[in-house]
Order: C-alpha cells, then sequence, then structure tokens
C-alpha cells in the first residue's frame, strides 16, 4: 500500500492531507470555544480590578516566558525561564503599587540581565535569552498600566482587546477566504495580503464603532485602529520569524485550536506598548471624548 501523499507544511514540515483536514475539522470549533473563554476571563478580570487584571496577566505571560525559552533553548532553559518568570512577576506586581512609575520596567531589565548571564553560562544564545523578559514583560506591563491609567481604564484596555481580537480575525478569515500572494514569505509562509488587510480593515471598523457607541469621535478611532493594527500584524510577523528561525509551527499546544499561549498573545506584546506610550506618554485619548 503506497503512503499517504505528503504537502509541505509550516515551516517546511511535511504534512499528509488526511492530517490537515482532520485538523481543520478540529481548528475551527476549538478555537472559537477557546477564544470566547480566554476572552471572558480578560474581560472579567479587566472590570474587576488592576490586581485581579494582573494576576490573569502574570498566569498567561510565566506560561508564554516558558515558550519562549523552550523554543529558543530546547534543551535546558529552567534558570533562564525562572529569571524571566519573577522578572515579569515583580514588575506586574510593582505596577499594581505605583502604577504611574517607570521603576517597575527595570524589574524586568534585571531579569533579563539575569537571564542572559543564566544563558551564557549554559552555552545557550545569551540574547535570544535575555530579551524575553523585555518582550514579554513590556506588554504585560503596559496593559495592567492602562487599566490603572484612569477611571476610564477598563473601558480603554477593552478599546485595546477589540483592536486585538478584530485584527487576528480579519487576518485569518480574509487571509483563509480570499487567500493569494503571500505577504511576507521569508517570515511566515501562510500569511496573504488579503489577510494583512482584513486585519486592518476589521479592528478599525471595529474600533470605530466601539468610540461611536462611547459617544467619541468614530472616524479617529478608526485612524488609531489602524495604527495598533498595524501593530498587531508586526507583533505576529515577529513571533512568525522567532518560530522559523527555530524550527517551530507552534510555541506550544496548551491552548487548542491556537498552538502555545504566545502564539495567542504575539500581537498583545507588540500593540499594548505602543498604546501604553501614545496614552500615558504621549496624552492621547484612545477613546476621543467617548465615555458611559
Amino acid at each position: 500500500m503506497s503512503a499517504a501523499p505528503e504537502i509541505e507544511g509550516c515551516a517546511g514540515f511535511p504534512a499528509t492531507k488526511q492530517f490537515d483536514l482532520r485538523a481543520a475539522k478540529m481548528e475551527w470549533p476549538a478555537r472559537a470555544l477557546f477564544a470566547v473563554l480566554l476572552g471572558g476571563a480578560a474581560l472579567a478580570s479587566t472590570y474587576a480590578g488592576a490586581p485581579y487584571l494582573a494576576g490573569v496577566v502574570a498566569l498567561v505571560t510565566l506560561a508564554a516566558a516558558r515558550e519562549w525559552h523552550r523554543m529558543v533553548c530546547p534543551k535546558l532553559y529552567f534558570w533562564e525561564s525562572l529569571c524571566t518568570g519573577c522578572a515579569i512577576a515583580g514588575g506586574l506586581v510593582a505596577i499594581v503599587v505605583a502604577p504611574h512609575a517607570l521603576w517597575p520596567f527595570g524589574i524586568l531589565v534585571l531579569g533579563s540581565a539575569a537571564a542572559a548571564i543564566a544563558a551564557y553560562l549554559r552555552g545557550s544564545s545569551p540574547f535570544l535569552n535575555g530579551v524575553g523578559a523585555i518582550y514579554i514583560g513590556v506588554g504585560a506591563l503596559s496593559v495592567v498600566a492602562l487599566r490603572d491609567h484612569s477611571a476610564r481604564g477598563a473601558l480603554i484596555v477593552v478599546a485595546l482587546y477589540i483592536v486585538i481580537w478584530a485584527a487576528d480575525t480579519g487576518a485569518l478569515i480574509t487571509g483563509r477566504v480570499i487567500g493569494g500572494p503571500k505577504l511576507v514569505p521569508v517570515l511566515s509562509p501562510n500569511k496573504t495580503w488579503a489577510g494583512f488587510i482584513g486585519g486592518i480593515v476589521l479592528p478599525a471598523a471595529g474600533l470605530a464603532i466601539y468610540v461611536t457607541l462611547l459617544h467619541g469621535s468614530g472616524w479617529k478611532a478608526a485612524i488609531l485602529g489602524s495604527v495598533l493594527a498595524l501593530a498587531a500584524h508586526g507583533g505576529d510577523l515577529f513571533e512568525s520569524w522567532i518560530k522559523r528561525r527555530v524550527g517551530r509551527k507552534n510555541s506550544g499546544s496548551l491552548i487548542p485550536g491556537h498552538g502555545g499561549v504566545l502564539d495567542r498573545i504575539d500581537s498583545t506584546l507588540f500593540v499594548a506598548p505602543l498604546a501604553a506610550v501614545l496614552v500615558l506618554a504621549l496624552g492621547l485619548d484612545p477613546l476621543f471624548g467617548g465615555h458611559l
């Protein structure tokens, strides 16, 4: 009996057509279910308050940190993960205690240095292991800082969620339905220009509708949504590039239908810092006058 025909999968890994069809049937229901569960947890913790949000963010980012070090240092990564995890957890506690201070971000720098030293002593890449605390931690602290920013912090973080979720959904649906030319094949073999455009239009529309319902300026929100969506694409492409370099399709398999935790939050890790700079450093009102 002849073997099942093979096709090339993500990152050059072979996969059978049978496996692809079975995986496709299972992926969408699992993806939708866990998207609802994760989204519900994010919204509930956001409205519960910054300490609760920080707790949920800590759980998510600690899992992401482990996945990061497992990707860049697959054999031995305990000490590197511990340094990064402690830095992120410490930074989140600090940002809740001092939401308007910069020193909590200094904890991430110390953790980054510790992880780099640990990697160097064990013969791994100091740069890739050291950058994990900054890459994951800055996004984590930015989300909590935005929540603690003002009385409207919860509304601002929900606006962030809308952009990120709409960018992911828009890119996924338009990319698979329309297909077409690849966006950046050298970074990610599956992303298309159609998905890129859909991943900008939907978050722009989503944020415009949200802000309009809050009695703010919808057209200004659409512009901001487009800018943040570009950052979301950047985060997705960055993680795809890292996975391609280390020969992995997903960062993990913890979330059915989504892959790893890092696969789920890669856009957030670029969008949240940009939003924090715009709002906290430059004084932008992301709701453009909107309020309940």
